[in-house]
């Protein structure tokens, strides 16, 4: 762990924490990131600062133990068998926790690490497969639509796909492909995944099942306690409104933030964008604003690929009245954070500037 192999060639990590050039920093902005990163990791300081996503307010800075996340790259590696000279994908940015695992990982198990900057398609001009690649949706869904990309997608050996949800008619698509492809669940507090749900081939379902270590509870308002004692400090209190069956295996409904109560009637954001979501075009979101009868009232953003009359008629069609969005605005796109979730908080402050169209 001392070492890592970068694109087939090997650095040694006392002279990268010492400042000597490595070829492959000068490759593209990206490449010296990884450098950096590098620097930083094979320097004395046991901590490591993290930045979370952002998703549902400002992100925020966490101080971590990197004995901590070689614990939780041991429990993936050996989850899926990876050793070194394996090779692995890093497309993901390195602001984010699940690109800088994805580099710790490859320190772990040896693996050869190749870089390719973040981008919609990040199988482009590839020609050789990989044991071992993390992606967002976004990515996968761009990597099936060509022929060359889907032909090098079913051929990585074990795809992991988290950031955001999974579109059903994404998962569809990727159930038949011959390759082990997994959803993940978990968070920059987590270290990246601590469970994961099979999308393709035998054991796929809809429920995550905790990696060894990991087990899961429910708090008085059913959301998800994590206890991962080898890769966080004690157990993580979660907003995520979630079902456990007896065996472990959980589903997520939902974050406890995102409960909308419209007329006493309390609405989960992510139950009814997943309702939505086979029949809108592009990306779109549910917020609330306020009301003055119903307290809070349901809306639907929606971009511009979206048609405004067809989403009317699937809102009536797919869901009961309570839970029809009473406005429905387009807006030029769906505010994002940097790891590509949706931006809750900037999705309502949108909102809050635009007049309805209903």
């Amino acid at each position: 762990m001392n070492r890592i192999t970068v694109d087939g060639t090997l650095y040694r990590g006392k002279e990268l924490a010492e400042g000597h050039p490595a070829a492959f920093a000068a490759t593209s902005p990206f490449h010296h990131k990884l450098y950096l990163f590098l620097r930083e990791w094979f320097s004395p300081s046991p901590l490591l600062t993290l930045h979370t996503s952002g998703s549902t307010g400002k992100p925020k800075e966490i101080t971590v133990h990197k004995r901590k996340m070689l614990h939780s790259a041991a429990i993936t590696c050996d989850f899926f068998h990876l050793g070194e000279g394996d090779r692995a994908l890093l497309c993901l940015p390195l602001e984010y926790i699940a690109g800088k695992m994805m580099v710790v990982r490859a320190l772990y198990a040896g693996l050869d690490l190749m870089v390719v900057e973040p981008s919609g398609h990040p199988l482009a001009g590839i020609t050789k497969p990989f044991d071992f690649a993390a992606m967002v949706p976004l990515q996968v869904y761009n990597s099936l639509r060509t022929d060359e990309e889907r032909r090098e997608l079913s051929q990585v050996g074990n795809l992991i796909i988290g950031g955001g949800a999974i579109d059903p008619a994404l998962e569809e698509a990727l159930e038949s492909l011959p390759n082990k492809i997994y959803s993940t669940y978990g968070m920059t507090e987590t270290l990246s995944h601590i469970a994961l749900r099979r999308i393709s081939g035998a054991g796929a379902g809809r429920y995550y099942t905790p990696l060894p270590g990991v087990s899961m509870r429910l708090s008085e308002e059913q959301t998800l306690i994590i206890d991962a004692p080898r890769v966080t400090d004690g157990p993580v209190v979660t907003h995520d409104v979630a079902k456990i069956r007896p065996d472990g295996s959980f589903r997520i409904i939902g974050r406890k933030d995102n409960v909308i109560n419209t007329g006493g009637i309390k609405v989960q954001v992510e139950e009814v964008e997943r309702v939505l979501r086979p029949h809108i075009s592009g990306n779109f979101a549910i917020t609330s604003l306020p009301h003055p009868k119903l307290g809070e009232a349901l809306v639907l953003l929606i971009g511009p690929e979206a048609d405004p009359d067809r989403t009317r008629e699937v809102v009536a069609g797919c869901l009961p009245r309570v839970r029809q969005p009473l406005h429905i605005l387009v807006v030029e796109a769906i505010p994002l954070t940097g790891s590509g979730k949706t931006d809750r908080a900037a999705v309502k402050k949108l909102a809050g500037y635009r007049l309805p169209l209903l």
